[in-house]
């Protein structure tokens, strides 16, 4: 079966992505850097493509210019255990002129979308118990930084 992994395209920050999002996730290094060489569409020397993993996931981060930006219609889901991960998580990747956005969506600074969320959301909100669900997803509404103990709350109605 072959192998899928994404491939993100920046404008000459692909190296300061990459070193940001394998500082913050586990099990995460850069396996390849390629460089713009004579003859080529880049600044020779500068870096041109960089595979990386994050968690043991394959990326690979390309330096193409301005032509091709981020948006919203495609977002990285990391899905957290704790309100410790969702923190990491959130603060790291909206950290240095990151977007928060509402739901647990944001944009990082190089303009990547996120969502992060915790596991316990996906109970709440598919809560068999209509309030329960219901309450849950009024609550995630009104966050950008999900909280795992004012969802709960708001789910049991207090």
């Amino acid at each position: 079966m072959p192998t899928i992994h994404p491939s993100l395209w920046f404008d000459g920050n692909a190296q300061e992505a990459v070193g940001l999002y394998t500082q913050l996730f586990p099990n995460s290094s850069i396996l390849r850097t390629s460089y713009f060489g004579p003859g080529t569409p880049g600044p020779e020397g500068q870096v041109m493509a960089i595979d990386f993993e994050l968690d043991g996931r394959l990326f690979n981060a390309v330096n193409g210019g301005p032509q091709f930006p981020f948006t919203e219609a495609v977002s990285f889901t990391v899905l957290c255990g704790d309100q410790a991960e969702v923190d990491h998580y959130w603060f790291g990747l909206s950290a240095a002129g990151g977007q928060e956005m509402q739901c647990g969506w944001l944009k990082d600074r190089f303009g990547v979308s996120w969502q992060v969320v915790p596991q316990v959301l996906g109970e709440l909100i598919g809560d068999p118990d209509p309030g329960r669900r219901d309450r849950a997803t009024q609550a995630m509404l009104g966050m950008k930084r999900l909280v795992i103990a004012d969802l709960v709350r708001a789910a049991d109605g207090d």
